[in-house]
C-alpha cells in the first residue's frame, strides 16, 4: 500500500504541477493576450499619427503647390501683360510710320497735282496763244487770197 500512497502523492503532486503549469499557460496566455492588444493599439495610435502627419504634410504640400500655382499663373499674367505692352509698341511704331508714308505720298501726290496745273495752264496758254495765232495767220492768208483775187480779177 505504501507504493499506492506513493503513487498517489506522486499523482497529486503531478496534478498540482499541471494545475500549476495550466494556471502558469493561462496567465501566460493572457499576458500575451494582452500584450497582443496593447501592441495592437500601439500600432493603431502609430498608424494614426501617421495617418495625421500624412495628412498634415499633404495639407502643407497642398498649400505650397497651390502658392507655386498662383505665384506662376501671376508671373504668366506679368509676362502676358508685358507683351501686350510691347506688341502695342510695336503697333503704334508701325502706324506712326505708316501715317507718316501715308503723309509723305500725299504730299507727293499735291506736288504731283499742283505741277500737272501748273502744265495744264501752260499748255492752256499755249493753246490759246496757238489758236491766236492760227486766227491771226488764218486772217491774213483770207486776206492774202482776197488780194490775190482781186489781182487775177484784174489781169
Amino acid at each position: 500500500m505504501e507504493e499506492n500512497t506513493i503513487i498517489q502523492a506522486v499523482l497529486h503532486a503531478l496534478e498540482q504541477h499541471s494545475d500549476k503549469i495550466s494556471s502558469k499557460m493561462l496567465e501566460m496566455e493572457q499576458r500575451l493576450h494582452d500584450e497582443m492588444q496593447a501592441m495592437e493599439q500601439r500600432l493603431r495610435g502609430e498608424m494614426h499619427e501617421m495617418e495625421q502627419r500624412l495628412r498634415g504634410e499633404m495639407h502643407e504640400m497642398e498649400q505650397r503647390l497651390r502658392g507655386e500655382m498662383h505665384e506662376m499663373e501671376q508671373r504668366l499674367r506679368g509676362e502676358m501683360h508685358e507683351m501686350e505692352q510691347q506688341l502695342r509698341s510695336e503697333i503704334h511704331a508701325v502706324e506712326t510710320r505708316l501715317e507718316a508714308k501715308i503723309d509723305s505720298l500725299r504730299e507727293e501726290m499735291q506736288q504731283m497735282n499742283r505741277q500737272l496745273n501748273e502744265r495744264s495752264d501752260h499748255l492752256e496758254e499755249e493753246l490759246a496763244d496757238t489758236q491766236t495765232s492760227v486766227e491771226v495767220l488764218t486772217t491774213k492768208v483770207l486776206h492774202h487770197d482776197r488780194k490775190l483775187r482781186q489781182l487775177a480779177k484784174q489781169a
